[in-house]
């Protein structure tokens, strides 16, 4: 006798929605989270040996925190009107089309957000956690791969728990910076001085000190970036006409009043000569001048937390960005899937997961970081320019939040961001051609997904290849010799035979189609 078996029906991973579970509160956490790193602890040095003045080093983090309010308030205007997964990804689609927004896209993957991830992984094992507990090298590269491979499964099984996690590490890392303010202004009773927020005076103006402003104000600019972020998640924010922009907002100002409050806090304690001597280590050392070993032993294990949620805040978001990509068919297929139970990019999770791993073990992360600085902060100017571009190319756009001080704040941060790639360029041309060869190996890959032919596609992968090969030989293993030169070299030579035979096959392509009758 024959019974009828029931199959449960196949279902689409590539149509299922991701939910909207993000509350205000989460938002404004991953703004905070994903600015606030290791950075404001460790390396105001960076920006007092640039500006050796304690008025120009706090003037310097009130213009960068001012700029990044700029860019803020414009993302709030474009996450509101349009708040759909991918974030920057969306807005330069929409702006300037399909081709900008995927080599943003791509470059975010390869190195941007990849790279972001396995240098706070080495930060973490490398530079922070042999403070507490002796390694060997070996276990450094380890437990830089199991953070990554800690994020990636965290962010797999759920949003909520993404969620949780940077929630949970913004609350250690602004206590670790409200540990320190308090400890200072409170319990510092002659460890410090109100003459260190004024000597030594910056002097008459000149050129030179204009230039070292702006070196400073760059570096204040990377401490203050993260605050663009939330708009990748767009697509699972409650009620994101009202939370998104609001979200970023409060999170970029909440910042940068503790900026500078940690600033206040270490110029109180030492002039900025010993915070530009600190090499890196201001806040620990400020720690053991006012209260002791064990202060600074927990300073040190909070900014363990701080990286760790600045880390999660780009492996929560960003695989939102390849998703949409995908969705787009402007990526793999199978990063466009949804996890029917845990309702989660978890394909795109799992991509970029491996990735920073790789780029962890290999070592190479930092070499490419340096790359992309001209390249990101192209992309940052060209999306807040988008809101005067979307003005006048979508007037109907509904759009719940406008940006504050329009046109003139958009404008200003453009220059900003200008400025700082102009200086990426000029102090480090052969990095900033070098980050300019990853955004344009992006334009074959972008051709790939455009087409069907079949010929058209293995050319595409052959130029691509041919390009990897000259970044290879001429930038990432420029003083590599013997079997890995010639190893790159066989990449291109395989790329010019890949080009050569798809040329040849589109054309046989092109001569089997029948032709289409006239009328």
């Amino acid at each position: 006798m024959e019974q009828n078996v029931q199959v449960c029906p196949t279902v689409d991973k590539t149509k299922i929605a991701l939910p909207r579970v993000l509350s205000l509160w989460d938002v404004i956490m991953i703004v905070v989270g994903g600015i606030i790193g290791s950075g404001i602890f460790l390396s105001p040095s960076e920006i007092a040996v640039a500006v050796p003045a304690p008025v120009l080093m706090l003037a310097v983090w009130v213009v960068g925190g001012i700029f990044s309010f700029f860019g803020a308030v414009a993302f709030a205007e474009l996450g509101a009107a349009m708040p759909e997964a991918g974030g920057i990804y969306v807005f330069l689609r929409e702006a300037y089309g399909p081709l900008i927004s995927f080599l943003f896209g791509w470059t975010l993957f390869l190195v941007i957000d990849s790279g972001s991830i396995a240098t706070l992984a080495v930060a973490f094992s490398h530079n922070i956690l042999p403070r507490l507990v002796g390694m060997s090298p070996t276990m450094m590269k380890l437990v830089a791969a199991a953070f990554v491979l800690f994020l990636g499964v965290v962010n797999y099984v759920g949003l909520r728990w993404g969620a949780r996690l940077e929630n949970w590490t913004t609350y250690l890392k602004t206590a670790a910076i409200a540990i320190i303010v308090i400890g200072v202004f409170f319990f510092a009773r002659g460890h410090g001085s109100v003459r260190n927020f004024v000597e030594p005076s910056p002097g008459p103006f000149k050129f030179s000190l204009l230039g070292a402003f702006g070196v400073g104000l760059i570096a204040s600019l990377w401490a203050y970036k993260g605050w663009e972020a939330a708009t990748y998640s767009a697509g699972e924010v409650k009620n994101p006409q009202r939370n998104l922009p609001l979200g970023i907002l409060i999170g970029t100002i909440s910042v940068i009043v503790l900026y500078i409050l940690a600033n206040l806090a270490y110029l109180y304690i030492m002039p900025v000569g010993k915070i530009a001597a600190s090499e890196g280590r201001v806040a620990i050392d400020i720690m053991q001048v006012i209260s002791g070993p064990f202060m600074a032993w927990l300073i040190t294990f909070l900014i363990l937390f701080s990286i760790l949620g600045a880390a999660n805040q780009n492996m929560l978001t960003s695989p939102r960005v390849y998703f949409a990509m995908s969705r787009d068919g402007m990526f793999f297929k199978k990063i466009a899937e949804c996890h029917p139970k845990f309702l989660t990019p978890h394909i795109s999770i799992m991509a970029i997961t491996v990735w920073a791993i790789f780029l962890t073990l290999t070592g190479k992360f930092n070499q490419l970081f340096t790359y992309v600085i001209f390249g990101e902060w192209i992309f940052f100017g060209m999306t807040v320019a988008s809101v005067i571009v979307l003005r006048k190319k979508r007037p109907e756009l509904e759009r719940p939040y406008k940006t504050w001080g329009y046109p003139v704040t958009p404008v200003v941060f453009v220059l900003a961001a200008l400025f700082v790639a102009y200086k990426a360029l000029t102090s480090q041309f052969k990095n900033a051609m070098g980050g300019l060869l990853i955004i344009i190996i992006g334009i074959p890959a972008y051709f790939f997904w455009r087409t069907d032919q079949k010929g058209v596609k293995l050319s595409m992968v052959g130029i691509g290849l041919l390009l990897a090969s000259a970044f290879g030989r001429f930038f990432l293993l420029a003083t590599s010799t013997g079997v890995v030169r010639w190893l790159v070299y066989a990449v291109g030579a395989v790329g010019a035979i890949m080009i050569l035979a798809g040329l040849a096959m589109a054309s046989r392509e092109k001569d089997g189609r029948p032709e289409v009758p006239t009328k």
